[in-house]
């Protein structure tokens, strides 16, 4: 133990004496801890953005049946397909016991809806039941969500998000305050609706972040207009295309939506049966198969055996999350470990060039007693007190590009991890007693007679 303990010393002496070089050849690697740390933040953080909004349509208890191609074998009965219907939710309520919930939806593609002078194009506008808040994962701030009796008599009535609010009525940033539009009537393709409730704001950790921290800057007075806030982040950062998603939704009953939108183009002028899509949420994850396989027996049953749909789901999802993390992890591990082999590399030459310094030094030893394990200790041990150096001083390196990396990243905030900041100094002891052994086994090799004639 004294041995080793001796060698530690001799390590940080020999560092000390040559500050300037050691502090060159533990330069590779400090980058090389600084960019695995830096890249595993980075990889966290985009890790928990897309599971944070897998979150926020559903989860992986959410299931969608929507309307697909009949498979070629049965082209043949197309003229018999009738879509996705009211008849399989009834039909899933009744005979599907592995799910809990089952909810509509009715689409119109790009509304313009209307308000005084201003006008609002919505990323969504649906027909839908009361059960869409728990499904798609929504709040309801302000007012109630519209009910079983609005959709029984078809209501023009509907609720909507903030990001229809901010273009309709003025934003709070615009505005000064919040307004809330509860009893406003709006045009929809030229059908007037109240507005009887506005979801909450949705928005990404990061964007959340960012809002918290520029209500802590200074306010800046403009002499031009009202005070604002100035922020280290300048103009509002947008939301993941999720949450800007579910800000701009407007959600109308489903009866509304069938009657007063849906009719078809016939001289009948009868409303179109087919919904754009049917969700439901699974009642246990674990049994996500066997839902899937009730779920499409009672579809087959309902569609007379014609495949005209498609059922998807989230699990897809979560697997692609899981392989786009690992192939990111895997990329950024392998540059980072190569930028730590060059560090290893820069140690290995420092080393031997120290070793051609001290021959004489190395032969003083062994001609008074020092073994061949007392030489290679010392040697590998300053090899690896320069990586361990070099090592934590990465570590601290690693903390500010991380920062640097949060003010320059638009969608998901770095998150540094205990096991990234573990596993990155690990490699760097480990590249030192790498980088240290061929010149510990030549220092250790070596004769102490022509080490003492060395000149």
């Amino acid at each position: 133990m004294n041995h080793i303990l001796n060698a530690f010393i001799i390590g940080f002496k020999e560092i000390w004496a040559h500050k300037f070089r050691s502090a060159l050849t533990m330069l590779g690697i400090i980058l090389g801890v600084a960019s695995l740390v830096g890249m595993s933040a980075l990889v966290k953080g985009i890790e928990n953005g897309m599971r944070e909004a897998l979150i926020a349509v559903g989860g992986l208890e959410k299931v969608r049946i929507e309307e697909d191609d009949i498979p070629a074998n049965q082209q043949h009965l197309a003229d018999q397909a009738v879509g996705v219907t009211m008849s399989d939710v009834y039909a899933l309520q009744r005979n599907a016991d592995l799910i809990r919930a089952v909810t509509p939806e009715m689409r119109v593609r790009d509304p313009i809806i209307t308000h005084g002078s201003k006008t609002y194009n919505s990323r969504y506008f649906a027909g839908t039941w009361p059960s869409a808040l728990e499904m798609n994962q929504h709040t309801v701030q302000y007012g109630r969500m519209f009910n079983e009796i609005d959709d029984e008599n078809a209501r023009n009535v509907c609720v909507i998000g903030t990001a229809v609010r901010d273009a309709l009525f003025g934003s709070p940033e615009e505005t000064g305050k919040e307004i809330i539009p509860i009893g406003e009537k709006v045009n929809i393709k030229g059908e007037v609706f109240t507005i009887i409730g506005m979801f909450k704001h949705y928005e990404s950790e990061q964007d959340a972040k960012k809002r918290e921290l520029a209500k802590l800057e200074p306010a800046v007075t403009n002499t031009n207009g009202p005070t604002r806030q100035r922020s280290m982040f300048g103009r509002k950062g947008g939301s993941s295309y999720i949450f800007t998603w579910k800000n701009s939704t407007i959600y109308i009953p489903l009866n509304t939506m069938w009657l007063k939108f849906r009719s078809a183009a016939g001289s009948n002028n009868i409303p179109d049966p087919r919904l754009t899509s049917l969700s439901v949420k699974v009642r246990d994850v674990n049994q996500l198969d066997p839902t899937i396989r009730q779920l499409r027996n009672v579809l087959m049953i309902t569609h007379h055996a014609i495949e005209d749909f498609g059922i998807q789901t989230q699990e897809d999802w979560a697997e692609s999350i899981n392989s786009a993390v690992a192939n990111a992890r895997m990329s950024g591990g392998l540059i980072s470990l190569i930028s730590l082999l060059v560090g290893g590399i820069g140690i290995t030459n420092i080393m031997l060039a120290s070793i051609t310094e001290r021959i004489r030094e190395i032969g003083i030893r062994k001609a008074i007693g020092a073994t061949y394990s007392d030489i290679f200790i010392q040697i590998l041990v300053e090899s690896v007190v320069i990586a361990i150096i070099g090592g934590a001083a990465g570590l601290i390196a690693s903390l500010g590009l991380v920062e640097v990396l949060t003010l320059i990243s638009k969608e998901n905030t770095p998150v540094i991890t205990f096991s990234s900041m573990l596993l990155a100094f690990s490699f760097s002891a480990g590249v030192g007693v790498l980088a240290g052994l061929i010149p510990a086994l030549k220092a250790a090799k070596l004769d102490p007679i022509q080490a003492l004639r060395y000149e």
